[in-house]
């Protein structure tokens, strides 16, 4: 898990390398919305993200196919007070687009649901970073 900047190697230009190997940068939230749209939209995307089965994922796992290929994991999130929660709930993901100074936008899945949701988060919340290939 991340805090925005430290992914971003506290640059903030959308699509920047940040932690990411060479040759691969982090999504920017244009690149996110494109999946999006190629799995058939925010309502259903997530269930196509997302690993099958309850090894990783709590109970239920509404509509994971993973037939997407992107084999999403839970590993919930970090508050600002330092606490993780929803370890096997819910997955989320950066992009490396800024929302205002102090928030940044990412996707967020969850067990329950098979919606891709878009938010925007504090910063300095622990998040996962998925790296793109360039």
């Amino acid at each position: 898990m991340y805090q925005w900047n430290e992914s971003m190697q506290y640059v903030v230009t959308p699509g920047a390398q940040g932690i990411c190997p060479t040759d691969w940068h982090i999504p920017t939230d244009d690149e996110w919305t494109t999946l999006t749209i190629f799995l058939g939209g925010a309502n259903i995307a997530g269930g196509k993200m997302k690993e099958t089965g309850t090894v990783h994922w709590a109970s239920p796992n509404t509509g994971a196919t993973n037939s997407s290929g992107f084999t999403a994991l839970p590993g919930g999130y970090r508050e600002l007070n330092g606490q993780f929660f929803e370890l096997t709930e819910s997955g989320n993901f950066w992009a490396s687009n800024q929302d205002l100074i102090t928030s940044a936008w990412c996707r967020y899945i969850y067990n329950n649901f098979v919606i891709l949701s878009r938010w925007a988060y504090y910063k300095t919340y622990g998040w996962y970073v998925r790296c793109l290939k360039n």
